[in-house]
Order: C-alpha cells, then sequence, then structure tokens
C-alpha cells in the first residue's frame, strides 16, 4: 500500500478530495476477412503477417507503382464558361466567388496535402439556392465539389481538378430548438462549436464533440459519419441525426427533416446520406437529438505501464462507472513526446507508457463522486495504473483534455504526417502501432498511436521529413492487409474521401460495393457530386 502511495501522489490526493470521509481499502480463433485481398496471409498472428508483409511490401523494390491513393484522370465534365459566370452570379450577387486569392484556402485541404484548382466558389444561403445550383450544374454536366469547413483528413472536402466549390458557411442559422424534446433544427452550415455554446445556454449539450469543433460544420459531421470524443455515451450520428432535407444532383429537394424519435413508415433514406461523403446529395439542413447538459463533470489523466493494463482499467471503468462513463481515451509515450517538444505541453503526471482521459457526466456530484473514487481505489490497488490525477474545475478539465484533443497539431509540427484512422477488436488496437514500428525501422521519423478505445478506434500517425513515396509505399497497403486481416475497417470516423477511395475492398466485400455504385448511379447519373470521392476507379 506504501509503495503505490509513492507511486501515486497525485491521484491519491485528488481522491481524497472527491471522497473526504472516505477510507482507502488496503484490498483490493481468428475468422477469415470477407473481402477479397489478393494476398497470401489472413491472419493475425502478427509475428507471421509481419514476415510475409515485409517479404511482399519490403524496402528496396524497384519501380515504385502509383499509389491507389492519388488522383485518377479528370472525367468528362464540362468547363465553366462566361455564361455559367453570369448565370451563378444573378441567383448569387456578391456570393460568386473568382479571385484567386479567396479560392486559395477552399483548394487546399487541411493538412495540405491534396490541392485543385476551382475557379469559383458558391456560398449559398438557402437551400433554394443550393437547388438551383446543382439543377443548372446537372444540366451543364459541371463538377460541384461540396465543402463544410473543410477539417477532412482524406482529401473529401476539396476539388481535386475544376469543380466548382459549393460552400455550406453561410448556411448557419439555427431554425428551431425544442427546450421540452432536446431536438434542435439547424442548416448544415453551423459549426459545431457555436451549435455547443447555444445548447449550453440552454442546459443542454450536441451528442457530437471533436478536436475541430471551432471550425467543422454539422452538414460535414453529418455527410462523414463523424464519430469524435462522445460517441462512446451517445453513439453514432446514424442514432443521434433524426432528420435531413438534402438536394440531390437535379436540384430535387429531399425533405426527410423530420423532428420525430420514432418513425418506421417506410425506408430510411436518411441514413444513406449520412457519411457518404457529398458523392449522393448535398446536405443543407439536420435535426439532431440533444443530450441535457450533464451537471456534475470529471476529468481522470491515468498513466499504465502495458497496453494491458490499460484494457483492463477500461474493462474496470465500464464495470464501476457504468451510466455515468462518458468517454475514454489514450495516446502513447511518443504522443506525449511531441505534445512536449513541439507544443511545450507539461505531463500532468509521472512519464508511463500509456495515458488515459476518462471524463464522467451525470446528474448528482456525490454520486459521480463516490463511483469515481471507488473505481480509483481499485483501479490503483490493483496495480492497473501507476500515476494520475483527477480534474473537477472547468479550466482543469480543458488542460487534461489538450492533453488528447491536441495531438494532431502537435504532429503537424513533427514533419510530414501520413495518417490513419482504423477500427478494430479492442484487444488488437496497439498491437498495429506496435507490428508498423517494427515494419517501418527507421524510415519514419515517429509512429505513434492514439484514439478511442471505448469504440475501438486508432488513429495511428507517421511522420517523415517530408513527403516521402517510397515510405507511403512501405505503409500501404500493410495497414490495410493488417487491418482486413483482423476484419477491422480501414475508415472509422474520418471517410475514405479521394486517398482512401480505392483500398474499400479491404473492409467491404465486392456486392456492397457494386451496390454503393448502383446507387450512387440512380441518385447521381451524370456523377457530378464530389467526382473521384469514396467509391473506387474501377468498380468491380
Amino acid at each position: 500500500m506504501a509503495g503505490i502511495f509513492q507511486r501515486t501522489p497525485k491521484l491519491w490526493t485528488a481522491l481524497r478530495h472527491l471522497s473526504p470521509h472516505s477510507t482507502l481499502s488496503s484490498t483490493a480463433t481468428t475468422r477469415l476477412s470477407p473481402v477479397d485481398l489478393h494476398t497470401p496471409f489472413l491472419t493475425c498472428s502478427s509475428g507471421q503477417f509481419l514476415a510475409a508483409t515485409c517479404k511482399l511490401h519490403g524496402a528496396g523494390a524497384g519501380g515504385l507503382k502509383p499509389s491507389p491513393a492519388a488522383a485518377p484522370e479528370r472525367l468528362p465534365f464540362s468547363r465553366v464558361t462566361q455564361e455559367d459566370l453570369v448565370f451563378f452570379r444573378k441567383i448569387l450577387p456578391g456570393r460568386t466567388i473568382t479571385d484567386p486569392d479567396l479560392l486559395e484556402s477552399s483548394n487546399v485541404d487541411w493538412l495540405k496535402t491534396v490541392r485543385g484548382s476551382s475557379e469559383l466558389l458558391l456560398r449559398p444561403q438557402t437551400t433554394e439556392e443550393v437547388s438551383q445550383i446543382l439543377s443548372y450544374c446537372n444540366s451543364r454536366n459541371l463538377a460541384v465539389n461540396p465543402q463544410g469547413g473543410n477539417t477532412g483528413l482524406v482529401g473529401g472536402s476539396v476539388p481535386v481538378y475544376d469543380e466548382i466549390i459549393l460552400s455550406t458557411a453561410l448556411m448557419n442559422n439555427i431554425l428551431t430548438f425544442d427546450s421540452i424534446s432536446g431536438i434542435l433544427t439547424c442548416q448544415a452550415g453551423c459549426v459545431l462549436e457555436n451549435l455547443s455554446l447555444y445548447l449550453e445556454e440552454r442546459d443542454y449539450i450536441m451528442p457530437l464533440d471533436l478536436g475541430a469543433k471551432g471550425s467543422c460544420q454539422i452538414g460535414g459531421n453529418v455527410a462523414t459519419n463523424a464519430g469524435g470524443l462522445r460517441l462512446l455515451r451517445y453513439g453514432s450520428l446514424h442514432g443521434t441525426v433524426l432528420g435531413l432535407e438534402v438536394v440531390l444532383a437535379d436540384g430535387r429537394v429531399l425533405d426527410c427533416l423530420a423532428a420525430l424519435r420514432k418513425d418506421n413508415t417506410g425506408y430510411d433514406l436518411k441514413q444513406l446520406f449520412i457519411g457518404s461523403e457529398g458523392t449522393l446529395g448535398v446536405i443543407t439542413a439536420v435535426s439532431v437529438l440533444c443530450p441535457r447538459k450533464p451537471k456534475s463533470v470529471n476529468v481522470v489523466f491515468l498513466g499504465c505501464e502495458t497496453f494491458e493494463q490499460l484494457l483492463r482499467t477500461f474493462q474496470l471503468c465500464k464495470g464501476m462507472l457504468g451510466e455515468i462513463l462518458s468517454a475514454f481515451e489514450f495516446l502513447d509515450s511518443e504522443c506525449m513526446r511531441l505534445l512536449n517538444t513541439h507544443l511545450k505541453l507539461s505531463n500532468p503526471i509521472s512519464e508511463c507508457p500509456f495515458y488515459v482521459v476518462i471524463e464522467t457526466s451525470g446528474s448528482d456530484p456525490t454520486h459521480d463522486g463516490e463511483k469515481l473514487h471507488n473505481f480509483l481505489e481499485e483501479a490503483m490497488t490493483s496495480s492497473l495504473v501507476t500515476d494520475g490525477t483527477v480534474a473537477t474545475e472547468e479550466s482543469k478539465i480543458k488542460t487534461l483534455w489538450s492533453m488528447r484533443e491536441r495531438v494532431t497539431e502537435a504532429l503537424t509540427h513533427d514533419g510530414f504526417t501520413y495518417k490513419y484512422d482504423i477500427s478494430l477488436p479492442v484487444e488488437r488496437i496497439y498491437q498495429l502501432v506496435t507490428d508498423m514500428r517494427q515494419h517501418l525501422g527507421d524510415r519514419a521519423r515517429s509512429v505513434v498511436g492514439y484514439g478511442h478505445v471505448g469504440d475501438g478506434n486508432l488513429h495511428l500517425n507517421i511522420t517523415s521529413p517530408a513527403k516521402d513515396p517510397s515510405l507511403l509505399a512501405a505503409i500501404e497497403p500493410f495497414i490495410y492487409e493488417w487491418t482486413a486481416s483482423c476484419q477491422g475497417s480501414i475508415s472509422a470516423e474520418h471517410g475514405l474521401g479521394l486517398k482512401k477511395r480505392n483500398y474499400i475492398y479491404y473492409s467491404k466485400p465486392s456486392q456492397a460495393v457494386a451496390l454503393m455504385g448502383n446507387i450512387k448511379a440512380m441518385l447521381d447519373p451524370k456523377g457530378i457530386l464530389n467526382p473521384y470521392k469514396t467509391l473506387p476507379d474501377n468498380l468491380k
């Protein structure tokens, strides 16, 4: 017991703060993937998999093939003419942008890895204007790139060539809010953080929380089925989005903007557009079910010696915190090194191989504090954690959350970043990071892992001094083959966009992808909506 006290003084102090009158007790077969990978290995045994893959995809192979993530040839869409500009300026006076300087930021993705060459940015304010734009573009065979906050990480939010950029930034009105049901209806261009602030004033919160909340838009969140930090507690947007208004490729407006929690009349068409990345229609309005703002929020930052201990902590956490558990995030020591080096963020606890951010939220501070105290006591007496600290004040909560939320920012200072967003069985999450480090050796500057343990979502990031085609060839398809061998998903929450479109078969069988192609052809027969994205170049 004395040893635990010595190793975790901050956490014991926090425990006493949470429960000043309490006393501390001294006791305390892998299945084959359904996808056609055309590879000789479909096993989750890391050693065998690594050996086979190194042989097929190792360094030194001459003649690098073009990456499947590269842009395909331009499709035969029309080009914008002066007559087109006259039409757009008539319906969007002052909001038809052709100035190259103003277009620059809309042509480049957040990571600055994909750059389009669009010469036209349209900024509608209403659904009717979007309808007029798409009706005209469909008749003229002009390709359109719908764009929200442009925070995507897979090249889905910017043009590949000269597609017209249709920005929803000015469609930022909150339409209605029902304070009894908690149902919010708003235009697609509302920034997530602004919605959160609006709701907090009314004692509610958004069911979605993202690191990019200051610039991402709710329409883009829905179009990419963004996950984020609260998915463990509130579920995905497939459950919390109650209705959508969508403009189809030919300009027809599909009004499924229901504000009902139950509606079992026919097919649930809105689900087609959640996660479709703007390839089936342009989302113009959203209705979403919002939970009540919790009266008690606690954040715990813990350190673990092994990933196995981290997983056992998660298991204990689910059992002991139950309904108040709202987030369980992790980052490794390499993430902490980057936070220290590039952002000068200090480690709030002693150095550990793994760190955990746990958030609880509930309605009774006393009840929640007692549950958290019991959990932390058990975690420490079981030697699952080696150090930790607890925050209950808002400023300190933000400080602890920044250790997780600012990892992406720290990576941008470490060099060119290859980003991967993978779903795996929870027990396999970190093995991919370990195997990738072994596979790449000294070819990468950093290989880091962090993410959402609660829903099995790993963010694997690899940095190098500069963009390196040979390094990319070593990473891909190794990472996708590894993921498929464990029946994981190559995209947990970022989407496929341009960069991952041709890797879809690692996660979906050919029949499913073919059906997606049929749906696309039915809703957008000319293919004008966000071309070159989501679906593979050659449908099987």
